[in-house]
Parts: C-alpha cells; sequence; structure tokens
C-alpha cells in the first residue's frame, strides 16, 4: 500500500499585462484598466490606481521616445501584495524623489506618492534600452 501525501494547492498569482500608448490618454487608460481590473479580481484599488496613475504619468512625460509605448503590468500575489510595472524606453532617465517641492509647484510630488502608498518601490533596467518602475503595496479588504 502506498502512501499518499496531502495534496498542496499551489499559491496562485494573477497577472495582467498591457501595452499603452505613451501619451496622456494611454495614462489614463492606464488607471483606468488598473480599477477595472482589480475590481474584477475583487480588490480594492483606490491606492493602486493612485500609484498607476503616477508612474504611467511619468512613463508619459518623461520616458517617452517617439514611436514607442510603455507597459503596464499588474501581478497580485496570494498575499494581496501588488507588484506595479511600468516600463517605458528611457532607460537613460532614472526617478529619484526630488528634494522638497514649494506647495505651489506643478511638479516632484509622483514619487512622493507612490512612496507613501507602497511598502517599497525601485528601478530595473528593461530590454531594448528601457526601464521599469516598479512599486509594491498591501491591498486592503474589501467589504462584501
Amino acid at each position: 500500500m502506498s502512501q499518499k501525501s496531502p495534496t498542496q494547492i499551489p499559491l496562485l498569482t494573477r497577472h495582467f499585462t498591457i501595452q499603452l500608448s505613451a501619451t496622456r490618454r494611454g495614462a489614463r487608460l492606464a488607471r483606468l484598466l488598473t480599477e477595472r481590473q482589480l475590481d474584477e479580481w475583487g480588490e480594492l484599488y483606490d491606492a493602486a490606481a493612485q500609484v498607476v496613475a503616477e508612474l504611467a504619468s511619468n512613463a508619459v512625460l518623461h520616458g517617452r521616445v517617439r514611436g514607442r509605448d510603455f507597459r503596464l503590468g499588474l501581478k497580485l500575489h496570494a498575499d494581496r501584495t501588488l507588484r506595479v510595472e511600468v516600463t517605458d524606453a528611457r532607460g537613460d532617465r532614472i526617478p529619484r524623489v526630488p528634494e522638497p517641492v514649494a506647495e505651489d509647484a506643478e511638479f516632484g510630488r509622483g514619487l512622493r506618492i507612490v512612496a507613501a502608498y507602497a511598502s517599497r518601490w525601485g528601478v530595473e533596467e528593461a530590454p531594448a534600452h528601457g526601464k521599469t518602475v516598479w512599486a509594491e503595496l498591501r491591498l486592503g479588504s474589501k467589504v462584501t
């Protein structure tokens, strides 16, 4: 008689990836698609949508190369940690959190917002001289 071990259920990671035009419209669409995808997965999306909005906006403003798109990736792990990845074509422009900005400044707050929502964030090299800016955040509980 053979001894059977208990069946182990693998921990699932959900994935969503899309290529979008490096335009303001593409950045807005990235946020809307994030909201829709996380809602479909049964997760709260407010914090994640804000992070995506900032990273996608940065990709369009600072990472754009004419004729090249940016890519949005979402990975939801079983422990409800969401990894947001935005890949653009400008690997030579590494984002940094700027020195404190004036209250009336129009720019310079995006990465501070990302850092406030994310447990951690960073930058990695991407193919074709690009870069991926990523952020990880824990999602809150959704009341049903």
